[in-house]
Formats: structure tokens, sequence, C-alpha cells
């Protein structure tokens, strides 16, 4: 058998997350349907280096399969996305050695997160920014979120139901920049993981903060207390870019 590592893109808004799941449409789904067919009938299983949620876009999932015989990497990447639905891109396609796994080799992962903050907002951005037609303090957003950069516990941004028992994460950025135009938001979180809906609960916290509902000292008090209830709300899904991963040698 050989191994293969593909970084993959797509449009979160008509999946019900990444991984397969019963009467449901998923990314896995779709390329493992499309290995199927390139594979001569014979099931194909794809490993992804982390699952994304209903509505979640990527633009660089990692996964890794294998297929019984060695094949030209851009012939099978155009097979492939050529034939996975329009809201799916195969990006690259590499062979990669027998021991490689996109989930547990130790890597960091990029995140982004858009909003858009127009009034009105923009319909044609719905689906691939969270609208937040409120006044913002962007400085006070600024001064928040670095308290997030360093080695946490970041209970206090994790949704109920994480089966994850350590919960310290290293965050190496987390920054915020505004444009104009289109009057947007763009957050950008780095670090070597991320707990369920991390990324969304920040984000709807530091909205919270720029809105004057919420104190800048209240990221320190999350991190300290862990607790959840002293979180603000989880954004909405579909401001969510799995941007990056980069796997160590």
């Amino acid at each position: 058998m050989t191994r293969y590592k593909a970084i993959i893109a797509y449009d979160g808004t008509a999946f019900s997350g990444f991984q397969r799941q019963p009467h449901k449409r998923t990314v896995q789904e779709e390329i493992e349907t499309t290995l199927l067919r390139l594979n001569s009938g014979q099931p194909v299983l794809i490993q992804g280096a982390g699952r994304t949620d209903a509505g979640v876009h990527a633009y660089g999932q990692v996964i890794h399969f294998d297929l019984p015989q060695l094949r030209d990497t851009e012939k099978l990447r155009f097979g492939l996305d050529t034939q996975t639905p329009e809201d799916i891109a195969v990006v690259s396609v590499e062979h990669v050695s027998d021991d490689f796994h996109a989930r547990y080799q130790k890597h960091r992962k990029t995140y982004e997160f858009l909003v858009d903050v127009g009034r009105p907002k923009n319909p044609l951005m719905r689906h691939y920014a969270t609208s937040f037609p409120y006044l913002l303090d962007i400085e006070a957003m600024q001064q928040a979120i670095a308290y997030l950069v360093g080695t946490h516990d970041f209970t206090g941004f994790t949704a109920a139901g994480s089966s994850v028992d350590n919960k310290v994460r290293t965050i190496t950025r987390a920054t915020l920049e505004w444009s104009s135009y289109p009057n947007t938001l763009l957050f950008t979180f780095s670090g070597n993981g991320f707990l369920y809906k991390q990324v969304r609960n920040m984000v709807g916290t530091l909205l919270k903060i720029g809105n004057g509902r919420m104190p800048v000292a209240q990221i320190p008090l999350i991190l300290t207390s862990k607790d959840r209830q002293l979180a603000g709300p989880t954004a909405a899904p579909n401001g969510l870019y799995l941007k990056e991963i980069i796997y160590e040698d």
C-alpha cells in the first residue's frame, strides 16, 4: 500500500461537517465516494487532521489515505479534484511515509474567523462571514485578544460535552484586523491545537467585549476561573475557516 497526503479546501455551507455521519452530507463521505470510483470499486478510508462542524469552511484541511499502487500524484490530484463536487477542491497530493498520520502527527493549525460588521449586513457574505452590525471598540478587542497568546487551560472557552481531558493548549498568534472594504473584521489564531468550538467561543467573547458588554479583563478571568458561563456566546460557524496545518519534521 502507498500512503498519500492531500490538502483540500471546501465550502462548508452545504455540509454537515467534515466527518462521516449517517444520512448526512459530509466532506469525508464525498471524498471517499470519489476514491471508491478511482480505486476500481474498492473502499478507501480517509483520515482528516481535524473535524470541522456544519457550515465551517477550509482552505487547508489535510487528509491521508492508502491506495494499493503507486500513482502519479498530479494525475491523482486532478482526478479527485474534477470528480468531487464543486464545493470541494483538492489542492495538492503527495506521497508520504507509511507512518504519517494527518491527525496524530505533531502539527500546528491556523484558523481565521471573518465577521461582517457592515450596517446593513452584506447579503453576498451571508454564508462566509458572521454578521455583527453593532458598534465595536476595536482597540479594546485588540487589548483583550492579546491575553489569549501563550499556554493556558482553555476550559472556559470549551463547548459543553467535550470529551478531551487535557484542555491546555498553546496559542502562538492571536490577531485582529479591520478592513473598510468590505467592512469586515478578520480574527487569526495559530496554535498547537484547539478544543471543540474554542475559536468560535473566543470570537463570541471578543465581540461582546468590543460591544462594551464585557470588560477587557474578562479574558484572563475566564482563563483562570475555567468557567464557560463567564465567556460570551458561541459565534456562528459560517465565519470560521481552517486556513493552514503545518507539520513538524
